[in-house]
């Protein structure tokens, strides 16, 4: 699903939590200014989170909201390169969250907006008949080192990591 925000309304769509969405390394976003083809750019964020912009040179957007990026260009660009630039930033893919133990695909999956544990497992195949459902911990991508208790209804985020334990019988 591709989601929009604008800094000037030109164009719009969901929201959800997407106004907190934190970029970071693994998405990829686009960045659009309106009637100005050659200003826009895809990219791929990496480690240091840092794009090349057209005029601008490289900007970071790493740990920035899309809302955040589309200022930063419009400031940037406003005055010196154009009088009144429009522009749209959005999230074109999202970096994946993981997850392993007990679910019967473990891996790295395609992290959705407003995405559940519960939805989560179901992307990795289910559970495996040894899974707990209580003894579910989640990793937050900037405190991997603090396990968290969830549940099946807990919010993931991207970069997310998430483990299932066996139960006992």
């Amino acid at each position: 699903m591709v989601l929009f925000l604008t800094v000037n309304g030109i164009i719009s769509g969901p929201v959800f939590a997407l106004d907190e969405y934190r970029l970071g390394p693994g998405d990829k976003i686009e960045i659009k200014v309106y009637g100005q083809d050659e200003l826009t750019v895809t990219a791929l964020l990496g480690n240091s989170g840092k794009i090349n912009y057209p005029f601008l040179g490289e900007i970071t957007v790493k740990g920035l909201t899309v809302k955040q990026v589309e200022q930063l260009v419009l400031k940037g660009l406003k005055g010196d390169y154009l009088i009144s630039p429009n522009v749209a930033a959005q999230v074109l893919e999202y970096r994946p969250f993981y997850i392993h133990g007990e679910v019967k695909n473990p891996g790295d999956y395609d992290y959705h907006p407003g995405m559940t544990i519960n939805q989560a497992i179901a992307l990795a195949g289910g559970l495996t008949e040894r899974a707990s459902k209580e003894k579910i911990f989640l990793f937050k991508e900037h405190d991997k080192n603090n396990q968290l208790n969830a549940s099946l209804s807990t919010q993931v985020s991207a970069g997310d990591t998430i483990t299932i334990e066996q139960r006992f019988f």
